[in-house]
């Protein structure tokens, strides 16, 4: 959907046109429904940034439920905290799922939104500092490198992502439900027993009455971003006071192509 015109403008007069954009495509789908008797269960919608609202308020529009929206970090200023029928939410499809990459707040607000909008939302990275994004790895990779290209960096991740499940779909990392990214990162929460985990981007799949279902993952810096996540056990036994050690453990993993750098053991 070509709405350029109507995005770059002012952001507040942006974000009323989502609503007038989305009921133009439900226009259309519902015209390709009656005509040419489209199957609405095939109807997946894609939109990146306030695109995925416009695709929200589509779905709405449509006379019936088309089968599934993905929103690729949605745009949060101006409609995070709103109602489920100012934004994208859980409710505009059958199923709807969420990438979100770039909630970092700023000034009171972060440029994704937050809060979990979909039956599925997915947060690499914690959702909001993504490899090769850095202010440091941008002075490297490109000529220039500001803020500017660190949020467009980050931002745009859910795009690559996406594209990256159709490109590599072999090399992607599985999502893991978990309450919260402090609780991932610890390792707690690394297991698909009762569904529990997912994959990411196109080859997401439905998970029926699990509204709002925050999962977590890491990815790599650079296409293929998917991995294996893999989990370390170490059981200490200490004779000693536990007062009188303090001690700090790096792990070293050597593959068949390469190997990585020393990771600290928190």
């Amino acid at each position: 959907v070509d709405w350029l015109p109507m995005a770059h403008q002012l952001y507040p007069d942006a974000v009323n046109h989502t609503h007038q954009v989305g009921l133009s495509v439900a226009t259309t789908i519902n015209w390709l429904q009656e005509e040419q008797q489209l199957p609405l269960q095939n109807v997946h919608l894609i939109g990146y940034s306030l695109g995925a609202h416009v695709a929200g308020y589509a779905g709405t529009s449509v006379r019936g439920t088309i089968g599934r929206i993905t929103g690729l970090d949605p745009a949060g200023p101006m409609f995070e905290g709103v109602g489920d029928d100012k934004r994208l939410s859980s409710g505009d499809a059958d199923f709807v799922d969420i990438l979100h990459t770039y909630t970092r707040e700023a000034l009171g607000m972060s440029i994704g939104i937050q809060q979990p909008i979909g039956d599925i939302d997915i947060y690499p990275n914690g959702g909001d500092v993504q490899p090769g994004c850095s202010l440091r790895e941008m002075l490297t990779s490109t000529a220039g490198g500001s803020f500017m290209d660190v949020i467009k960096c980050e931002h745009e991740r859910a795009v690559l992502l996406f594209v990256d499940s159709l490109m590599n779909n072999e090399y992607m990392s599985l999502a893991y439900q978990c309450t919260d990214p402090e609780r991932f990162k610890k390792g707690i929460c690394l297991s698909c027993r009762k569904n529990r985990c997912n994959n990411i981007g196109y080859n997401t799949k439905k998970m029926r009455k699990r509204s709002n279902c925050k999962m977590y993952l890491k990815t790599r810096a650079v296409t293929p971003f998917g991995g294996i996540h893999y989990q370390m056990k170490m059981h200490v036994f200490n004779r000693k006071q536990a007062d009188d050690a303090d001690p700090t453990f790096h792990v070293k993993l050597y593959g068949a192509h390469n190997d990585t750098d020393d990771l600290h053991v928190d």
